[in-house]
């Protein structure tokens, strides 16, 4: 059972108090990884927040055999949403909603360059995505994400020996680079690919509304930062080439992502899995790969908000880490 030291909230940006991190240091595994969560509500709904890691976060403490160094869960810039309208003339600057891609990945990325630069884990820690929480993670580590993030050259940044930096169209800084990718990725009821999704529901408008809002009315877009339509270098494939596991947890009891987004993820992930991964000088496992499909339970939003198949989840990654030889 992991020791808890404190519960600190961390700020990784300035232009909004949505660039916060809560963060739980442990007592210390030498071979233990960092858990980081990514929250989700459609890039948009202000009441799921970093906070609704709690839940499972307990029930993680609580297991005994978990090498757990630490949690981390992260706050990023929202997109506005219908139901929590804001008056911009009397709202804050700092506490306005109306974040439109690249903003919601590139807090994501700040937030864990600033963890990596303040705990030095490196490559040890599992990645947790929920919902739109899933994309992000997955965004992370894929070789491009159109308007944010493109290589100088043909290919991933592992490929070529000199250092290499994203450019951007943004206006703003660029995000601090990670200092390592995650060892794994854990995407529960994730979205993964956007045009998929509203025109599965293309009766339901909503669907149409909130990808609008975070993403823009350009669907050519929408296929260019979905994690399982881009493909080679520009993807997960071309850009994940350190990472060694993924599990995607869905529920048949999920009425709100449906599971041909966990089909479509799978298939697009079948090239990653079938290259080796370029392993650290201090691994001394194989470089094999794992994607694991994990059966939950329960409603979209039951995984975190009772917390049960959310750590059921983190569990199942750290059982396969020690089948491969990653943790102890």
């Amino acid at each position: 059972m992991a020791t808890q030291t404190s519960k600190r909230t961390l700020t990784y940006g300035q232009h909004s108090i949505l660039q916060t991190i809560t963060v739980t240091p442990l007592e210390q595994h030498k071979d233990g990884y960092w858990v980081i969560y990514i929250h989700g509500g459609a890039w948009r709904d202000p009441t799921i927040t970093a906070e609704t890691i709690e839940p499972t976060q307990s029930i993680l403490q609580s297991s005994p055999n978990l090498t757990i160094t630490g949690f981390a869960s992260i706050e990023y810039r929202l997109s506005p949403h219908p139901n929590h309208p804001q008056d911009k003339t009397a709202t804050p600057a700092q506490e306005y909603r109306n974040a439109k891609h690249p903003d919601h990945i590139r807090d994501v990325e700040a937030a864990l360059a600033f963890l990596q630069n303040t705990y030095g884990f490196g490559q040890r820690y599992i990645l947790v995505g929920h919902s739109c929480g899933a994309t992000l993670a997955f965004q992370a580590v894929m070789g491009a994400v159109a308007g944010h993030r493109e290589q100088l050259f043909n290919g991933g940044a592992d490929e070529c020996d000199v250092p290499t930096e994203p450019v951007s169209s943004s206006p703003e800084p660029l995000p601090p680079r990670l200092v390592a990718h995650p060892m794994a990725i854990v995407g529960v009821a994730g979205i993964y690919d956007l045009r998929q999704i509203v025109e599965t529901h293309r009766d339901i408008s909503e669907y149409r509304k909130f990808v609008e809002g975070a993403f823009g009315s350009d669907e050519l877009l929408w296929d260019a930062v979905s994690p399982a339509q881009m493909v080679g270098s520009r993807g997960v494939e071309g850009g994940w080439k350190t990472g060694r596991l993924v599990v995607l947890a869905h529920s048949k009891d999920d009425s709100l992502v449906d599971l041909g987004q966990l089909e479509t993820m799978r298939d697009s992930l079948r090239a990653w899995e079938g290259r080796k991964a370029q392993a650290v000088k201090e691994e001394l496992t194989s470089n094999d790969r794992r994607v694991q499909i994990l059966p939950i339970t329960g409603e979209h939003d039951e995984a975190w908000s009772k917390g049960e198949e959310l750590a059921r989840a983190v569990k199942f990654a750290f059982e396969e880490l020690r089948k491969m030889g990653l943790s102890p």
